[in-house]
């Protein structure tokens, strides 16, 4: 089996000298460019019923019968503010080759660039998928390395999430990240089993404790110098609610409750190919809430790693338990920012959709950092807030903390206050993503997704001052 960090060529820019031209044209513009084409092009189009609306493509050949160029619409501002990735739908379509952009506007490059490439991507590990055959030549004043960095750490996030439970628990998460780290010179340690109580890691190996993979916390740090930078991703492998029992319908998708390593790893790889001076580590608490004789139930408390009580209220709301000794550790080290990520909650889906990433911080710089990155990288991004007076609601009185408040109200901002208390006094900022593309879009199709990791990446130089 190939391995999922490796990075395959159609995710690449094309390095061919001579490439088919792809003329991007607005609706607006095209009169005025048929006008100065040959005529033979003109009538081509014209024949063909050509009005350049998004999306629209159009092959015309050249003298010889071959391919000569194709013709992308490019619809006007107000269609292209319904999704992202507007040629990647064209590229979809093209035959094998290579091909350059031109007409393009020089502010929509990137995102155009990093959809094209994603149109290589396939799931195809179980059976045979259409991948993307027509290859992109860079175009001109666009960072290469940078496109197809992201376009790789991407790859990986779908891939992790992508694979089911069956061949992607913890000991194949954790093979992964050994993976990811080695091809980067990276440092990693893995804390698994008994040794998780030994070592203070209490509501981690609680929560993987019922299943055949043993828990575990994987610790992989990247970087000697500049600041420094925590991300925790949540890695539940499968969930199935532990003794609080998802109904079948709830289940079907949890082979992607570890999105938010899956995310966390992608941005890992980005940062790390592209050689950021900062830092960093990468914290995984690895497990899988399994049903079992030693499973915990409803109604026990548990001391955390920072020493907190915590009162569990439902078995299906494990994963801020793992993240909360996670963030514990990376709390004590003092970052300059830590991030979580994990798909925590049904309540932010319901609130957001499946194609924003909401997030919380106390930081205004870092949210108006967030905000423009996310505009400029076509990632989308929602602001939570961390609603102080519903600290209470956490609060169950017998322990410390609950871990399911009651009633239903606020579900995403209620686990999002649970984690900051773990954060103590660090900076720190948390996505509660949903790690999913329900059905097929641009340069998405249906499957894993990563939310956020480019934004993140974009934002990372102001918010560190990097």
């Amino acid at each position: 089996m190939t391995s999922l960090t490796s990075i395959p060529a159609a995710l690449c820019f094309a390095k061919a000298e001579t490439a088919i031209p792809v003329q991007v044209i607005e609706a607006a513009a095209l009169e005025a460019w048929l006008a100065d084409q040959p005529e033979r092009a003109a009538r081509w189009s014209e024949s063909a019923g050509f009005s350049a609306r998004l999306g629209e493509s159009l092959l015309i050949p050249d003298e010889d019968g071959g391919l000569g160029q194709v013709l992308a619409g490019y619809g006007d501002a107000k269609a292209r503010t319904h999704g992202r990735f507007h040629l990647a739908g064209v590229a979809a379509g093209l035959p094998e080759g290579a091909y350059r952009l031109e007409g393009l506007d020089p502010a929509r490059r990137d995102e155009e660039a990093l959809g094209w490439l994603l149109t290589g991507y396939a799931f195809d590990r179980y059976a045979s998928q259409k991948r993307g055959q027509a290859r992109l030549v860079a175009p001109e004043g666009v960072d290469a390395a940078r496109i197809e960095a992201q376009a790789a750490g991407e790859a990986l996030t779908r891939d992790l999430i992508n694979t089911p439970a069956e061949d992607m628990g913890p000991d194949e998460l954790e093979a992964a990240c050994r993976d990811l780290a080695e091809q980067h010179g990276a440092r990693i340690d893995v804390t698994a089993g008994e040794d998780l109580l030994e070592q203070n890691f209490p509501l981690i190996h609680t929560v993987g404790r019922a299943a055949e993979a043993v828990p575990r916390l994987i610790d992989m740090r990247w970087g000697d110098e500049g600041p420094s930078l925590c991300l925790v991703g949540k890695g539940v492998c499968f969930d199935t609610g532990g003794l609080n029992l998802k109904p079948g319908a709830s289940m079907g998708l949890m082979k992607k409750d570890m999105g938010g390593a899956a995310t966390v790893l992608g941005l890992a790889r980005m940062i790390m190919a592209l050689g950021l001076r900062l830092r960093l580590r990468v914290l995984i608490p690895a497990v899988e809430n399994a049903v079992a004789g030693n499973a915990f139930r409803p109604g026990d408390i548990f001391t955390s790693r920072k020493g907190l009580t915590v009162e569990i209220n439902n078995t299906d709301a494990e994963g801020r338990l793992v993240l909360a000794d996670a963030l514990a550790l990376g709390a004590e080290e003092t970052p300059d920012l830590m991030i979580s990520m994990a798909t925590l909650t049904g309540a932010a889906r319901v609130a957001v959709g499946p194609d924003l990433a909401p997030y919380y911080t106390d930081h205004e710089g870092d949210a108006q950092a967030l905000a423009g990155a996310a505009a400029r990288v076509a990632d989308p991004v929602w602001r939570l807030p961390f609603h102080q007076p519903y600290e209470a609601m956490i609060e169950p009185g017998i322990a410390d903390l609950d871990n399911a408040p009651k009633g239903g109200f606020a579900g995403s901002i209620t686990a999002a206050l649970f984690l900051r208390r773990f954060a103590g006094e660090t900076r720190y900022m948390h996505f509660d993503i949903y790690g999913w593309c329900p059905s097929a879009a641009p340069a998405r199709p249906k499957g894993g997704v990563g939310m956020g990791a480019r934004a993140l990446l974009e934002a990372l130089p102001e918010m560190l001052r990097l």
